[in-house]
Order: C-alpha cells, then sequence, then structure tokens
C-alpha cells in the first residue's frame, strides 16, 4: 500500500510539474507577443527558445520579465537614427582598422600547402570585385557517406584534382623531323592519380586530327601530330601537356583536411559549377572565395553574403572588431543593381545619378564634359553634390527635414493671426 501511495504521489508531483511548465510558457508567450510589433520575429522567437529552457527549470518570475526588457533596450539602443550618415558612418569603420592591416599573405589556417591572400590586399579584391581572386580556394564539403571516412573523402579528392599528361609523365620529347610527341609515363604517378595508359590514349586520340596517329608501347605514347610546321607544331605540343585525364578544370591540387568531427576538402582554384555537380558533395555548404562566380551559379543574394562573410573573416583574422552592419551595407551597395560592382568609378561611385558626386571622385573633366554633352541635371540632393555647391543645406541629420507653414485666413486669433500646420 505504501509503494502504490508513493507511486501517486510521484504522478501528482509530475501532473503538478507540467501543469506548472505549461502555465510558465503560457505566460512568457503572452509576454513575448506584444514585442513581434516592436522586435524582428527571428529574434523575438530566439528569445522564447532560450528563455523557454529557463522557464521549465526554474519557473517564470521577475528576472525573466528583466531580460526581455534589457534585449528590448539593447535593440532600441542598436537601432540607426533617422538622418544618420551611415555611409560615412562605414567608410571610417571599416577604413580605421583597415590601416592597422598587414600587407603580407598568410598561409590558410591549418594548411601549409596554401597559400591564400589576407590583410588589406584580400580587402582590396573584394571591394574592387576583381573578376578573379589571387588566390582562388574553394572549401569543399562532403554528404553523410563520405565525410567521417577519410579514404572515402581522398575518393573524392581524387576525382576532383585535375591531371594532366604532364603530371603522369617522367619526360615529353619532340621530334621535330616526324613532328612526333613523345611521352614517358610515370607508373607511380598513374597510381596514384589512378589513370591508365588507356586513358592517356583516348585523350590524346579526340585532338589527333585525321593526319595524326597514336601508339603505345608499354609506358611509353608516340604522338604522331597532323603537324606540318613548327608553330603549328609548338601549339599542338602545350595543347598536349596540359591535356585533362580527369578532374575538375581549374583544381589544381585537393588537400583532405579534418575540421572537427568530419573531413572536408581544401581546394586550390576554383570552379563551383562542376563541384556542386560531383557526387559525395554537399552543396549547401560548399562554397569558394570567388564571388563573381557565387554570383553566376548561385545568384546576386548569395554573392551579397559572400562579400560581408568574406570582409568579415578578413578583419576578424587581423584581430580588428567591426560591427557587421557597416559591412552589411557595403554589400548592399555592392549588390544593389543584381550584379557585383566594384566601390570605384567603374561601379558605385561612377554610376551615382548626381554629376558633381561623380566629378568630385575622379576624372572630375571627363564626368562635367560628358554631363554637357547629355544635358544631364543635377538636383542636388545627395551630400556630396551639396557640399560642392555651398548653397545648399546638407540633406543630413538636423538638415533632413524641412518645416512647411501654411497661412491661411484669419480664425479665432482676430485678422492677421493665421493658422499655422507643421509637416515634415
Amino acid at each position: 500500500m505504501m509503494g502504490v501511495s508513493a507511486k501517486a504521489r510521484r504522478g501528482r508531483a509530475e501532473a503538478a510539474l507540467e501543469e506548472r511548465v505549461k502555465r510558465d510558457l503560457e505566460r512568457l508567450r503572452a509576454v513575448l507577443y506584444p514585442l513581434r510589433g516592436r522586435l524582428p520575429q527571428s529574434l523575438v522567437d530566439e528569445l522564447y527558445a532560450k528563455l523557454s529552457e529557463v522557464v521549465r527549470e526554474e519557473g517564470f518570475d521577475e528576472r525573466v520579465l528583466q531580460v526581455i526588457e534589457e534585449v528590448e533596450r539593447a535593440y532600441r539602443r542598436s537601432l540607426v537614427e533617422p538622418g544618420e550618415a551611415v555611409g560615412i558612418v562605414a567608410a571610417q569603420s571599416i577604413g580605421e582598422p583597415s590601416t592597422q592591416m598587414t600587407l603580407r599573405t598568410f598561409h590558410f589556417a591549418g594548411v601549409r600547402e596554401f597559400n591564400i591572400t589576407l590583410g588589406l590586399p584580400r580587402l582590396i579584391e573584394i571591394v574592387d570585385a576583381r573578376k578573379k581572386p589571387s588566390t582562388p580556394i574553394m572549401k569543399i564539403y562532403l554528404d553523410e557517406k563520405h565525410r567521417h571516412s577519410r579514404e572515402k573523402a581522398l575518393e573524392v579528392a581524387r576525382k576532383i584534382e585535375l591531371t594532366t599528361i604532364e603530371m603522369v609523365s617522367k619526360s615529353i620529347e619532340l621530334d621535330y623531323a616526324t613532328f612526333s610527341i613523345i611521352i614517358n609515363l610515370d607508373p607511380e604517378m598513374l597510381k596514384d592519380r589512378q589513370v591508365t595508359v588507356r586513358d592517356v590514349v583516348k585523350a590524346l586520340k579526340k585532338i589527333k586530327g585525321k593526319e595524326g596517329s597514336v601508339e603505345a608501347e608499354g609506358y611509353r605514347v608516340i604522338f604522331q601530330t597532323p603537324a606540318r610546321d613548327f608553330i603549328k607544331f609548338r601549339r599542338i605540343y602545350d595543347k598536349v601537356v596540359s591535356l585533362k585525364l580527369k578532374g575538375v578544370k581549374g583544381i589544381k591540387r585537393v588537400i583532405v583536411k579534418k575540421v572537427g568531427d568530419e573531413y572536408v576538402l581544401i581546394a586550390e582554384g576554383s570552379n563551383l559549377a562542376a563541384i556542386l555537380q560531383m557526387p559525395g558533395i554537399d552543396q549547401r555548404r560548399t562554397t569558394t572565395n570567388n564571388i563573381h562566380e557565387i554570383a553566376e551559379v548561385l545568384g546576386i543574394e548569395a554573392a551579397r553574403t559572400a562579400i560581408i562573410k568574406e570582409m568579415m573573416e578578413v578583419l576578424r583574422e587581423q584581430g580588428l572588431d567591426v560591427d557587421i552592419r557597416h559591412v552589411m551595407l557595403v554589400a548592399d551597395i555592392m549588390t544593389l543593381t543584381g550584379r557585383v560592382r566594384q566601390v570605384g568609378r567603374h561601379g558605385v561611385v561612377g554610376e551615382k545619378e548626381s554629376v558633381l558626386a561623380r566629378a568630385a571622385f575622379e576624372t572630375t573633366v571627363k564626368h562635367l564634359v560628358d554631363a554637357a554633352a547629355r544635358a544631364e541635371v543635377d538636383r542636388l540632393q545627395g551630400v556630396t553634390e551639396s557640399v560642392v555647391v555651398g548653397s545648399n543645406p546638407i540633406p543630413l541629420g538636423t538638415g533632413l527635414t524641412e518645416i512647411l507653414i501654411k497661412l491661411g485666413e484669419s480664425g479665432e486669433g482676430g485678422e492677421g493671426h493665421g493658422r499655422h500646420s507643421e509637416g515634415a
């Protein structure tokens, strides 16, 4: 009987606890619900997720309300004031710490084999929207089947890594008398790259033409070229040396690196479109530091995210603390038109609507002559052009608003005392 009684008491206690937790969570929801109009939905959801854990363990009390009030206060403090010069603040916030950056390149974190451009040169590459980074690098994540085994990761790496005829050859000789190319293959390199003599012959047959021929004797391959003059012969030789046997074009080297509890491939070179089609790849996480390639393959929003990520990584690597919102503003401006533009005369600044703003940056005479030829009109609505002219109040801060006074008929105050209304 006592055992049954203890069991019943335990059951009642658990039911009471469950009821209390349910009641406290309802109170939490009731407090957070009105905040959805004042705070971003994502912030309210995150707040509920964190506080619900506390409420389950310790109950709903005054401390929970204090946390909610403090979060709301912190969010309001983080908002930008109307009329704030966000562009100038962002330029200062990124530009000033950038003067502390080093001009050297550093090894990729934990990988001695690769060099990657970091610091100020990389920051300049990003804001200049260079078509190709000086050191293109891909971080290739693997799917569930391949990420936990080094052997399986190496299999994928071998399929990705570019293998050319030059890489699997001991020597390549030129016979100018017969216009032949004699390729002496390296058996060890063929085995390491998982390529056969047959693969080499097959690749050469694709470029032999009608007059050419390919013969294999063990690890010696003789390619009779269709060339009949030295210039064409040299061109064919250059083509043969770099002829692809397997792998992805543009990926020079791949290494396998363990990150946490999974294996990740770090590739020297970049070819996002081809890599995403490879079997064994996790397409959702695989990325490159080539921003134009991301824009072409995944779209402009992905390119914007890549600009923010790359810039923040450069700044953090140098130990510089820059608020992400300044970097977000730069990324927004660079991708505003649906393509990646540089912050310069061939991009953001050169495409400003204002003639004087463009002329104040670079090539002043050219901009003014072009504007005169097109009969362009400058409405003096920006900061730069207002400063250049000098007669306009700068539309910034206190100069942002204008008060309009409308004088009406004489009212209760008698003749001459017009009513007025104010509006911004």
